[in-house]
């Protein structure tokens, strides 16, 4: 049957191309992690602090493209030149400002991302900025779960743990 066989062919690439996107959640204990290039960013380098950023990586053969819908780079830019650009160097920095990733498998992010957007508001109940147009994300075991892919800490969350070395030296080939 051609449908079938379709259906199996498509649901076999897409298994395929699901393993080789990643979600990257950069963080750190204080929450402060400084990134160049950023659109929004205000001085001639482009630098943003966030509390946490989150970037996808997509490695179809030899080659790891990044993207990241903050970026001033182009969509997607080759990892040597995003890492370069945007985390430049850990040696700069006071250590609580070193940048520390999580890196979960897209199936696994998808299956369990949650955020009811919580993060997006005052005390007071009303928006920082106003919300995305699309619905919130919701999974049948959590409304709300952003901060187990923030937090940094390695014994607990999804995927991995990495230092910004530990990070490069994963995604980087030589």
């Amino acid at each position: 049957r051609p449908t079938t066989k379709f259906s199996q062919n498509t649901e076999r690439q897409f298994r395929k191309r699901a393993r080789q996107v990643l979600c990257c959640f950069v963080s750190n204990k204080k929450r402060v992690v400084p990134l160049w290039r950023q659109k929004a960013g205000r001085d001639e380098e482009k630098l943003v602090i966030w509390d946490y950023h989150v970037i996808f990586i997509y490695r179809p053969d030899d080659r790891t493209l990044v993207y990241d819908l903050d970026s001033e780079l182009p969509f997607p830019t080759y990892f040597h030149k995003y890492v370069t650009e945007t985390f430049r160097t850990d040696a700069i920095l006071n250590p609580e400002y070193h940048r520390i990733f999580r890196v979960v498998p897209a199936a696994i992010f998808v299956q369990n991302f949650a955020s009811d957007r919580r993060h997006m508001r005052k005390d007071d109940g009303s928006w920082l900025k106003p919300p995305p147009a699309y619905p919130c994300i919701s999974n049948s075991s959590s409304a709300h779960n952003l901060d187990e892919f923030i937090s940094m800490d390695g014994s607990s969350g999804f995927g991995e743990v990495l230092s910004l070395t530990d990070f490069v030296k994963k995604f980087h080939l030589h």
